[in-house]
């Protein structure tokens, strides 16, 4: 059987209380305008406007564009599980697949969205990189059940490891590339895992 781990990342509401019909209403409408017209669609106007609400309110409970983009990808993503499948081979080719299948499906556009705003806004670029940061934390639960289980090296640096194996998820979405094959999906953990150079070509 295939266990799974949670994510620890998962958002919680900070600032003022919201009304959960209204915080409702409010991503749905943000989602529905990204879907429908994309980035250059979206704003806190827009929002307000479909959703019914006021912009005082929305300014109330997301401090800027990026904290409300972030809340719409979070609530489409859901909660996140880890599985475990015994190996850590397996759990990486589980994981990539995961969110690889989940951009393609409906999270890819929200989260284009929220890296193109990073591109001008700093708000937008901090909310990301802190983002980044807590994932390729949460998710260095695989690469730590594996120091349990004496597959991997206790040496490593987890998180920035991690980040290596997001970072090709993040550039396929980046490029339109969504769709690699199990294949090519095995050889990339393969190779992470047991390394690139040969005896001879490693270092000295």
């Amino acid at each position: 059987m295939t266990n799974t781990a949670r994510d620890i990342t998962k958002r919680t509401s900070i600032g003022a209380q919201r009304n959960p019909a209204s915080e409702d209403a409010i991503l749905t409408a943000a989602a529905e305008i990204l879907t429908e017209g994309g980035l250059s669609a979206f704003s806190i106007e827009a929002v307000a406007r479909r959703a019914k609400a006021g912009k005082p309110t929305i300014y109330r409970w997301w401090h800027s564009k990026a904290a409300l983009l972030l809340d719409v990808y979070h609530r489409q993503k859901g909660e996140t599980f880890y599985p475990d499948t015994g190996a850590t081979r397996g759990d990486l080719i589980a994981f990539l697949e995961a969110l690889l299948g989940f951009w393609k499906t409906t999270g890819g556009e929200v989260f284009r969205s929220i890296v193109a705003e990073a591109q001008s806004d700093p708000a937008a670029l901090k909310a990301l990189r802190d983002y980044a940061v807590t994932r390729c934390r949460a998710s260095g639960v695989i690469l730590e059940r594996g120091v349990v289980r004496g597959e991997i090296r206790g040496t490593l640096d987890i998180p920035l490891i991690m980040e290596l194996f997001s970072s090709f998820c993040w550039q396929r979405l980046l490029t339109g590339r969504l769709d690699p094959s199990r294949d090519q999906i095995t050889h990339l953990v393969d190779a992470v895992l047991t390394g690139f150079a040969t005896e001879r070509g490693g270092a000295q």
